[in-house]
């Protein structure tokens, strides 16, 4: 009887641990979804500039895994809280897919950190002809220097005659200081674009790369739980 007792005390305890696990991967779930869009709406304006799409796939999987995984997890605490064994096998089966998905994604984007690095400098210069005569390009570089405040590749020379006026110094928006015969740090953004937009880049690759390892690691945690309530459900 008191090993009864011991069994119901540890799947009442795991029952608890589970639930517990899923409030916290559905505050994981919204973290991934919340920086994924905001990368997405806010910091993917270099991504027309590199010929490849891996990063805007590699935000893309987090955008979606974050909803997937707010949705699954309300599925798991449903699964605990009544004790269902074809819903907490349906969860763990669901868990574990989103978990190689997330690490799948995560190398994707380990790939496209080294990868964009080794191209994007050529990238960008094989870009600049295309301003003026391509609207996405025309946009993603008015974009990018405004943004970033910096002009060209290495440096504003990268434009040889034609300097955009968005590497003129903007005093305020719409208004910015005349620099196409003026050329100085007053008028000018001086720095290039190349070591700007790899810092970005980074930056942004940090914050998901933290984000996918928490909610990895607290899924690894569901992943067990789930099965050991899984078993102990008569």
């Amino acid at each position: 009887m008191a090993m009864g007792g011991a069994m119901d005390s540890c799947g009442r305890c795991m029952k608890i641990s589970l639930v517990a696990m899923n409030i916290l991967t559905f505050l994981g779930g919204v973290l991934a979804l919340g920086i994924g869009v905001w990368i997405w709406v806010s910091r993917s304006f270099p991504s027309t500039l590199m010929s490849n799409n891996m990063f805007i796939a590699s935000v893309a999987v987090v955008v979606a895994m974050g909803a997937a995984v707010m949705i699954l997890s309300f599925l798991g605490c449903c699964g605990a809280a009544k004790e269902v064994k074809c819903m907490l096998l349906t969860y763990y089966i669901l868990v574990f897919i989103i978990f190689v998905v997330m690490l799948v994604g995560g190398i994707l984007l380990f790939v496209f950190r080294v990868k964009v690095l080794s191209t994007l400098e050529r990238e960008m210069h094989a870009s600049i002809p295309n301003y003026g005569t391509r609207r996405e390009y025309t946009r993603a570089w008015d974009e990018t220097q405004t943004k970033l405040q910096c002009c060209g590749v290495k440096s504003y020379k990268d434009w040889n005659d034609n300097v955009p006026d968005s590497c003129c110094v903007e005093v305020y928006p719409g208004q910015r200081r005349d620099c196409k015969y003026s050329q100085n740090p007053t008028t000018m953004y001086m720095d290039g674009c190349f070591n700007k937009t790899v810092d970005l880049l980074r930056e942004d690759a940090a914050y998901v790369g933290t984000v996918a390892v928490v909610v990895a690691l607290i899924m690894v945690l569901a992943l067990i739980f789930s099965c050991g309530l899984f078993v102990k459900i008569e």
